[in-house]
């Protein structure tokens, strides 16, 4: 599936690789103050909740309240690199071949998702 949304502005975030859903309400921030604003101003992040930053190479957690698992994507929706549980107030890694962030309530991968994986991102 392509990174297009959908009219509602929710997608679900498919587990290709492995055949399972990883989210099925996660938003999409494509513009610059979708993508600044972020998680920003949220108390967490429901299970099934996600938000998904295009396009993003590393993302902060600073003035956010709850930790995050993130996902780190490329052009065709491979995994690049997986960050568990980044707690607030840090940095990712800036990873170079990442096009896309997949950010989704902290502790939900439990090392369920891989480099090479590959996702899609399908009309809620």
């Amino acid at each position: 599936m392509s990174e297009s949304g959908t009219a509602a502005g929710y997608l679900v975030a498919f587990h290709a690789t492995r055949g399972a859903v990883l989210a099925s309400r996660v938003a999409r921030a494509d513009t610059p103050a979708a993508r600044s604003k972020g998680l920003l101003g949220r108390e967490s992040l429901e299970d099934g909740e996600g938000l998904w930053l295009v396009p993003c190479p590393m993302i902060h957690t600073f003035f956010m309240k709850f930790p995050i698992d993130a996902i780190f994507l490329d052009k065709h929706l491979r995994v690049a690199r997986v960050v568990e549980n980044l707690r607030p107030w840090r940095l990712s890694p800036w990873v170079l071949s990442a096009r896309s962030v997949l950010e989704l309530r902290g502790g939900s991968l439990r090392g369920g998702v891989a480099v090479g994986d590959r996702l899609e991102m399908r009309p809620a």
